[in-house]
């Protein structure tokens, strides 16, 4: 999918690896956005067109009635001139350069507000062929949902929208084929670097690339990674002063980038609080959905085993919320007698019944390094040494689903 589209057109895109081939139409989409940094790009499928002529809309109807009439452009030496400032000045400003941070604030400010009243159009298709740059950004992600990635996708693309980046987004569905042709597909359309997003990145690249979620040392790539030993530490020592010893757990599925990691660090910190983990009580997601029906799946499978516990630390949020549901049914009640632990912090998270405390995973935020750290190993000289991981720390949100110990019956 696409992120972005550039103004006046937007592609439609056929996944060359479907199992059932479908020709594509590029349509023309009124109220479309223009993205800074846009160039010419290839388009993954072809263009069909129609055999016999399309019949002409009389004037003042169809698509073109609905676009407003604009004023003409002025040029880049009238908007200076208005200004009293030299074209250099108003360009760096304009084009985002760097080096526009030494020009005063307020300047920058004056000079974005007249090219908005006189309605000045940069031409970045000329400024990509004279700096032989795209300013384009290729993001591959498993899927496009309500929390993880989504959530990681919004600080990425606030980031590079604001830095005037256009981007290429690309979703794998965790096949392997995908996994591996991508990357190379995104280089091929000129994109001058990468992020990819819980997605496990075995080889370099020819652009610089970031893992969101990346647990493999691998040459030219960036990890930006979440403190798993506090995370789980603060999970296990906030249910051990509600006085739970009893704990089940749900584990990720085995295509995550964080399942091992996440799992080996639940059980250090399970060690080091003298808490016990049993086998019966420790079950796996299965299946690539999104769905809070993993979890509700998982967690009857935990009480048809019949082994009583009081807490359920789940992989994440959406697990969490299933297992709540298969608790209920069975008649436990949460938080009274079984609490039950996230995480991530998905924006629905506090709106559940009831609220669910989670361990918080700064997704957006760690989306906004990934961009940021990328445009800044694109800019930086060539062979310049660049951060080979960057770690963020979580934050304990505790809300209503848990509570002290039920006493075992």
């Amino acid at each position: 999918m696409f992120s972005g589209h550039p103004r006046g057109f937007e592609k439609s895109i056929l996944n060359r690896f479907s199992k059932t081939y479908k020709g594509c139409r590029a349509f023309v989409l009124p109220g479309s956005v223009s993205i800074a940094g846009l160039v010419p790009f290839w388009p993954m499928c072809q263009t069909t067109t129609h055999d016999t002529p399309m019949p002409r809309s009389k004037p003042g109807t169809g698509i073109h009635a609905l676009q407003p009439l604009r004023q003409s452009s002025v040029s880049l030496k009238s908007l200076a001139e208005h200004l009293g400032l030299s074209q250099a000045a108003v360009s760096l400003v304009i084009n985002r350069s760097p080096a526009a941070k030494s020009i005063p604030h307020r300047t920058q400010e004056l000079i974005r507000k007249a090219a908005r009243e006189l309605n000045y159009r940069p031409n970045h298709l000329a400024r990509s062929l004279r700096q032989q740059r795209s300013y384009t950004i290729g993001v591959v992600v498993p899927e496009i949902s309500e929390g993880y990635a989504a959530l990681v996708m919004s600080g990425i693309e606030d980031h590079l929208l604001q830095e005037g980046y256009f981007y290429f987004v690309v979703s794998h569905r965790h096949r392997d084929d995908l996994i591996q042709e991508y990357p190379h597909l995104l280089q091929q359309r000129a994109v001058e670097g990468l992020i990819a997003v819980d997605t496990a990145v075995s080889e370099g690249f020819e652009v610089p690339l970031v893992a969101v979620s990346g647990h493999r040392e691998v040459p030219g790539v960036t990890n930006i990674v979440l403190n798993h030993s506090r995370a789980a530490s603060l999970a296990l020592e906030h249910l051990a002063k509600l006085g739970h010893t009893k704990m089940a757990f749900i584990k990720g599925q085995a295509f995550s980038s964080d399942t091992a990691i996440r799992w080996d660090s639940v059980r250090s910190a399970a060690e080091e609080l003298g808490i016990s983990i049993k086998d019966c009580l420790v079950v796996q997601l299965e299946g690539e959905s999104s769905s809070p029906e993993l979890g509700y799946q998982v967690t009857k499978k935990l009480l048809a085993s019949k082994e009583l516990f009081t807490a359920l630390f789940a992989f994440n949020d959406i697990s969490a919320i299933g297992a709540i549901k298969a608790l209920r049914e069975a008649g436990r009640r949460v938080p009274e007698d079984v609490s039950v632990v996230g995480f991530d912090d998905i924006q629905s998270a506090a709106f559940q019944n009831p609220a669910l405390t989670t361990v918080r995973q700064p997704l957006r935020e760690m989306g906004m390094i990934a961009a940021e750290t990328l445009l800044q190993r694109i800019t930086a000289p060539a062979n310049a040494p660049y951060p080979k991981e960057l770690v963020v720390e979580p934050e304990l949100i505790v809300r209503q689903s848990t509570a002290p110990a039920a006493k075992l019956s």
